[in-house]
């Protein structure tokens, strides 16, 4: 048996104890290192195991494991922590779908709506929640082409239709425009009129010019998000204050059952009847605007700009000072930023239309319906405003007025930029903002001023009225290419990887012939024949799924076949 020497302790302590070291057999090789090393009671060690049994016995006990509770506070405030992340994310996205909300509850939508109450009351309430639907999922599509693609509606057509498929698009996406624009010049005139009946309507309608040209200097998305930021809480406070106004109008109704209100919502045997399916034509066409696809699938791209640029996945070759001579033209957002910014820009505009524009277009019709239906007046909007300061007090006409002017100052700012959106991004027609905004209102300024001073308020209500179902019969032709777009994988592939500039399938940036001879088409075979980029990490495909893509066409149709519906009735009543 071996024995250990443990050392003095150099600082006069213990004295040094033997420990026996007790070897097995396989000891005997050399390159056995292991040992157990037992006391030696004969030895003076048998104090120091004592004293060490001592102290294991006398030791606390072990902690027992945390209990559950903190297990559960930790996770509550793990929780917490991304509630709030999202929250504060969120909020940073709050602007772009109150823009694209301002274009449901614009002047045209008082006119039908105010005749719908009048005609039938309360039961094409179903219409209005109908089309409130079909535009948050339009619009749901138009915000994904926008963010997937990096071109807006009007691009992607010139980028991906024909020519001759595109011109005529432009023409009537311009039409639509123009039609859009009439109605906001004649709200805000009627507005203008009503608040100060000492200016007549034809001086309205030129004023009208005016105010959105101040207005629209604010809006310059290519100049940093503090400013665009400041221009949409702009909007938002406008679409507030028509939220506001309707909110004291309602209150003040008297003698309306709830549940009379609530069925309204549900189909009604009077949806069949010829005037019924040309009002519903007007409310759809007056909900489902079709200028609002081309803008929200353009006001995204601010964002996934933001968080490329603060992510660090902006190309470092010069692209930067291409941005800040072009603002966004041409940029391609990344992988990364198209997944973070998509789910918060659907979330912000569907909450924005059913919150504000669901509620306001329903409150227009509640307010008609249950101040003119059955009364000897005029349905429009001067014969509501005279009706409510008379039945209820001339405060009512008043807030009624201002939220007309509030709807239709806000309509022509995102009317006038959505109209840019089209000329630029169909045609390449590139002019100054503000001479673009000018050319757009004066177009819409000149039938509404002649319209005024030729027949009046019985002819500017009817010039809205029309106006509405003019645009109800453009949405089908302006939608199809839409949800043609984001169902097909070849136009909604996105190559991870950095973001980029001047081409959109691929990514490269093409030299100035080559740009000019192909553009995207070019871009778009080279990139297919090349399999869709897997020699060079493949893509991601995010074309809309089939039940998507079918609903999609269910929406159309139904879209199409109320449009047909409405040009035969109007056509045996003209025959008639």
């Amino acid at each position: 048996m071996a024995t250990t020497a443990v050392p003095d302790d150099p600082g006069g302590g213990s004295p040094a104890v033997s420990t026996p070291v007790i070897s097995t057999a396989d000891d005997a090789t050399p390159n056995n290192t292991s040992k157990t090393t037992l006391p030696n009671p004969e030895g003076d060690a048998l104090p120091l195991i004592r004293s060490l049994h001592q102290r294991l016995c006398t030791a606390p006990p072990p902690s027992p494991s945390p209990p559950t509770t903190i297990t559960t506070t930790s996770s509550f405030k793990s929780k917490m922590s991304n509630l709030k992340k999202t929250v504060v994310t969120f909020a940073k996205f709050v602007g772009p779908g109150f823009m694209v909300a301002v274009a449901y509850i614009d002047p045209g939508n008082y006119a039908t709506d105010i005749a719908a109450g009048s005609s039938y009351q309360f039961k094409l309430l179903f219409i209005v929640l109908l089309s409130n639907i079909f535009a948050i999922f339009l619009q749901a599509l138009s915000i994904k082409l926008g963010t997937v693609s990096g071109l807006n509606l009007a691009e992607a057509c010139r980028a991906f239709l024909p020519w001759w498929l595109n011109i005529p698009l432009y023409l009537l996406a311009e039409g639509a425009i123009i039609a859009t624009d009439i109605a906001e010049v004649i709200g805000t005139a009627i507005a203008i009129n009503l608040l100060i009946p000492q200016i007549p309507l034809v001086a309205g309608c030129a004023l009208s010019i005016t105010e959105v040209l101040l207005i629209l200097i604010w809006y310059a998305p290519e100049k940093g998000m503090r400013g665009l930021r400041t221009f949409e809480y702009f909007v938002v406070g406008l679409v507030v204050a028509v939220v506001v106004c309707f909110c004291l109008q309602l209150g003040m109704v008297k003698g309306v059952e709830v549940g009379e209100v609530f069925r309204g919502y549900v189909p009604s045997r009077e949806l069949v009847e010829r005037r019924a399916m040309y009002q519903a034509c007007g409310i759809l066409g007056a909900t489902v605007m079709p200028h609002s696809l081309y803008l929200g699938s353009g006001v995204v791209q601010a964002r996934l700009w933001e968080f490329d640029k603060r992510m660090g996945l902006v190309p470092a070759t010069g692209e930067g000072e291409r941005e800040e001579e072009e603002g966004l033209k041409g940029y391609i957002p990344s992988l990364e930023a198209i997944r973070h910014s998509m789910k918060y820009s659907v979330a912000e505009l569907a909450l924005a239309l059913f919150s504000f524009a669901l509620f306001v277009n329903s409150a227009i019709l509640i307010v008609a319906g249950a101040a003119l239906y059955g009364e000897a007046v005029d349905a429009d909007l001067f014969g509501i405003h005279d009706l409510l300061s008379r039945s209820i007090a001339p405060v009512a006409g008043t807030v009624f007025a201002l939220a007309l002017l509030f709807s239709g100052v806000s309509a022509g700012i995102v009317c006038t930029i959505a109209g840019q959106m089209v000329s630029e991004g169909a045609l390449r027609w590139r002019m100054r903002p503000w001479l673009r905004r000018l050319v757009t209102r004066g177009i819409s300024v000149v039938p509404s001023i002649v319209i005024a001073a030729a027949v009046g308020r019985e002819g500017l209500d009817a010039a809205l009225n029309g106006s509405q179902v003019a645009l109800s019969v453009v949405l089908p032709f302006i939608t199809a290419p839409l949800i043609y777009f984001t169902g097909r994988d070849r136009y909604m592939m996105v190559r991870p990887g950095m973001a980029r500039f001047g081409g959109h399938f691929g990514g490269e940036v093409a030299g100035e012939g080559e740009e000019e001879e192909e553009g995207v088409k070019g871009r778009l075979r080279r990139f297919l024949r090349r399999g869709g980029g897997q020699g060079e990490g493949g893509v991601v495909r995010m074309g809309n799924s089939w039940w998507v893509t079918g609903f999609g066409v269910l929406v159309w149709l139904i879209i199409t076949v109320m449009n047909v519906a409405n040009l035969v009735l109007l056509g045996k009543d003209d025959g008639e």
